[in-house]
């Protein structure tokens, strides 16, 4: 290995040597360290080319690849060259040549300024850790070992730690622990080197790993298509089919006494211990007062007089075939999920005037409302409410509900700042049959999904669009194609899969609504990314996703 170190203190010195102070060895000591500094970014560039690939599957082959090559680029290879050319120096200045040719061993001998002989200088001192704890110099020569031995390791850490985290983007940052962790053990291994030596050193590793950010960064995240992939839970193995039970061998017949039977009852009707389907309600629910109305139908304020609880009653206006099917449609998608930021259903009854959904009462006020008057959320607050809303979608898509509606008014802030997930009218269950009404729009066009809008099947990307086109609102005031005349000239827009002009520009979460509301599904981050990302975030900042949502700050004009 000294061999390597001398061939490489060897170009160093080629590469770099003035000719004045500190010397043109000092110089190429620091071209030296340079040149090692290369090698953790050489170990993050390829993390990050193998991430390209592997996404966050960070199991197995691609977690031990990753932890491999972090030791060897961070930890090993420094530190063996460090060792060896600290060891030429020691070798030189006792009268060696550590296999330096003996016009560089001349050279080496030359005095400049404040070093003196720089044979002398970088291979006769102290090493690192007896300059650190048993200093033979004055306050101001400890001062200075003290900033280049303790101060410039420091420095470097955080590089290499930002280096980790460029390379591990769009994904759990815990696996930098191999980069940074390998970093660690090389500065304390390099105890031993010479302490003239290892300053120098440092000064040429700094910039190396500050400059190598640029090009890890070039390389790039993976996709969201490759993190998506990475991220599926793997498709459980078919549970091996039972084996028929084997049929008992008959008993020889026997002769039985006739001896007297008790005729046995009746069967029972399965109706009358079937439980009774919900029938008329008239007077059990009281409605108090009407919360909206809309295209499908009108939501009361009730009581319920039998329990006597506050409820949402929601009452078809028109009580046909395909009206009933998409009631029970939504009951059952409601009835599914089991989120403490999803609406819950509680009964389908029949009311005099129709159909009725009996849904949790949600005191508040809408998210669409909120804005509107009082201003936009702050990137905070947004932050809590893309993570608790991303969750609840994610709670149903597991339960194979898809909602199809996220917009604004479909989000309810109740008084301590909570959001919750409403009206499911449209959600539909994968299993469920599609309605095949003429006419009828899916979704709200300034907030629909552009497969959606051009006829395609809606997936849990759709969801994840029209989420964030609700969270670019709530920072803008604005949906993201911004407003247009008519629903119609809307709903063209999304057919053509306009670009989102109208994005908050300061805000912290730029980048993800930008890649959230791509045009292409498998492009988007999913869910569960999304949500992940965002709770780092608001960790960093020493906030929680889990808090209120209702700070408020001015609206810019």
């Amino acid at each position: 290995m000294e061999s390597i170190a001398g061939s490489l203190l060897s170009l160093a010195y080629r590469i770099f040597q003035p000719g004045f102070c500190p010397g043109d060895w000092v110089w190429a000591t620091s071209m030296a360290g340079l040149l090692m500094g290369l090698w953790p970014v050489f170990g993050a560039l390829v993390i990050a080319i193998v991430r390209k690939f592997t996404g966050n599957r960070y199991t197995g082959a691609p977690l031990i690849a990753i932890g491999a090559i972090a030791v060897v680029t961070v930890l090993v290879m420094p530190w063996l060259l460090a060792t060896g050319i600290s060891g030429i120096f020691r070798d030189v200045f006792a009268g060696g040549t550590g296999g330096l040719t003996q016009t560089d061993i001349a050279n080496m001998a030359k005095e400049y300024c404040f070093v003196g002989p720089q044979t002398e200088y970088l291979g006769g001192g102290q090493n690192v850790y007896e300059t650190l704890f048993y200093p033979s110099g004055d306050s101001l020569a400890y001062g200075y070992y003290l900033g280049g031995l303790v101060g410039l390791p420091i420095l470097t850490l955080l590089a290499v730690m930002l280096l980790g985290r460029v390379a591990l983007r769009r994904g759990p940052k815990w696996p930098g622990r191999f980069i940074w962790g390998s970093y660690v053990a090389f500065v304390l291994l390099s105890a031993g080197v010479e302490a003239n030596t290892a300053v120098h050193l440092w000064l040429g590793f700094l910039p190396a790993v500050i400059l190598g950010i640029i090009p890890v960064a070039i390389v790039g995240a993976p996709s969201w298509s490759t993190i998506q992939r990475s991220d599926a839970p793997p498709e459980p193995r078919p549970a091996p089919r039972p084996e028929p039970p084997r049929q008992p061998e008959p008993e020889p017949q026997r002769q039985y006494a006739p001896t007297a039977v008790a005729p046995s009852p009746p069967p029972v009707a399965a109706a009358a211990v079937a439980p009774a389907a919900s029938t008329g309600s008239d007077g059990r629910f009281e409605r108090i007062r009407r919360l909206g109305q809309g295209g499908f139908g009108t939501v009361w304020q009730a009581r319920d007089t039998q329990l006597g609880r506050t409820v949402a009653l929601k009452i078809a206006h028109v009580t046909d075939q395909e009206t009933e099917e998409r009631m029970r449609r939504e009951a059952r998608a409601l009835a599914m999920l089991s989120h403490p930021n999803c609406v819950r259903v509680y009964d389908l009854v029949e009311e005099h005037d129709g159909m009725a959904l009996v849904m949790e009462y949600l005191e508040g006020r809408s998210l669409a409302d909120t804005v509107d008057n009082g201003g936009a959320l702050d990137d905070m607050s947004a932050g809590r409410l893309w993570a608790t809303l991303a969750g609840a979608l994610s709670a149903a898509h597991e339960k194979d509900v898809l909602h199809r509606d996220m917009k604004p008014s479909n989000v309810i802030l109740d008084p301590q700042g909570m959001p919750h997930l409403i009206d499911f009218g449209i959600a539909r269950s994968k299993d469920d049959a599609k309605l095949t009404a003429t006419g009828m729009m899916i979704g709200t066009p300034d907030y629909t999904a552009p497969e959606i809008a051009e006829g395609s099947t809606a997936t849990p990307a759709s969801d994840a669009w029209q989420l964030a086109a609700t969270v670019s609102f709530a920072l803008c005031g604005h949906p993201p194609r911004g407003t247009r005349e008519t629903p119609m000239a809307a709903l063209m827009a999304a057919a053509r899969a306009e670009p989102a002009s109208h994005l908050p520009r300061q805000s912290v979460h730029a980048r993800l609504l930008r890649a959230s509301l791509d045009p292409q599904p498998r492009n988007r981050p999913t869910l569960a990314a999304v949500e992940r990302e965002i709770g780092g975030w608001l960790s960093r900042i020493g906030s929680s996703a889990d808090g209120p949502v209702t700070q408020i700050v001015p609206r810019s004009q």
